[in-house]
């Protein structure tokens, strides 16, 4: 299901809960979300569809990937850009890493760890930062 996207910063800024199997749903939810604002989004995590969950979904090099629980372990290369998300409003200036190897569960919730790079990185690192009640 399509779901509205969440503006409400007080709620944004709350660090979201640990996923479980029965989230799979708000998965389903979030990645139907994301592709229908595809044009202006390549990423989301659950509390930007009113959804205060450790999810993320987000454009994998072309295919979309969900991951539950995610956690960076290890960052290099720190640079500086500037980013936009639907639920704020602007571009704001942020400090992003260039390599992260990240923690998370898969949609069978079996552990997985997986290292980033580039595009990718950045986008996980924006979700992640969501799930940390981070507004950028």
């Amino acid at each position: 299901m399509i779901r509205e996207i969440c503006k409400d910063e007080t709620f944004l800024a709350q660090k979201a809960e640990i996923a479980t199997p029965e989230d799979l749903p708000i998965a389903t939810d979030l990645l139907e979300t994301l592709e229908h604002h595809k044009q202006g989004c390549v990423g989301m995590a659950a509390n930007m569809i009113g959804v205060n969950k450790r999810i993320i979904a987000f454009d994998n090099d072309g295919s979309y990937m969900v991951m539950f629980n995610p956690e960076i372990i290890k960052k290099s290369e720190p640079y500086e850009t500037e980013e936009g998300c639907l639920s704020l409003t602007g571009v704001r200036p942020v400090k992003r890493w260039k390599s992260i190897k990240v923690h998370y569960q898969n949609e069978k919730f079996q552990e997985r760890f997986k290292t980033f790079t580039g595009w990718t990185a950045q986008i996980i690192q924006h979700e992640i930062d969501h799930c940390e009640g981070i507004l950028i």
